[in-house]
């Protein structure tokens, strides 16, 4: 199996507004970016929507190893409330609907193609390639509102 690093963010003008998401994705000496916006989202819709971007870029089953600095992303996985709320019909511990489930059952389909290792990251700290995909993520947010 192919193995990969990917790291991924996204970025909104406002919570809702207008988001960004970017991604790196390198494989040996390979590295590719990847970027993206709307017109209207929330910050963790572009961070699903990084990660899932990321993940439909890999044209055959590969080990990832995917970095984001969304505790909702890699809590999500790493700590089981996936299978929790596909367990309670997409609904949260107090019965309430999961918020953006069309993302999360879109990214669970994805995963499932992969070995994916879910690794949380410091935002806006020393890693290089989540700082340069803030930045990539911030650009699309602007782009998006226009400026």
């Amino acid at each position: 199996m192919t193995e990969v690093v990917i790291y991924t963010d996204g970025a909104c003008l406002g919570n809702p507004g207008p988001g960004g998401w970017a991604a790196i994705l390198s494989s040996g000496r390979h590295t590719k970016e990847i970027v993206g916006s709307e017109p209207h989202s929330t910050n963790q819709r572009m961070e699903l929507t990084a990660a899932l971007r990321a993940l439909q870029a890999l044209k055959r089953p590969c080990r990832v190893r995917l970095h984001s600095d969304s505790a909702y992303l890699i809590n999500a996985f790493r700590q089981g409330w996936l299978d929790k709320w596909r367990k309670n019909g997409w609904r949260t511990a107090n019965g309430s609907p999961v918020e953006n489930q069309d993302l999360w059952k879109a990214l669970l389909d994805v995963a499932e193609k992969h070995s994916v290792t879910w690794i949380k990251v410091a935002g806006h700290a020393d890693s290089e390639l989540n700082n340069r995909c803030d930045s990539l993520a911030r650009q699309a947010a602007k782009e998006a509102k226009g400026g």
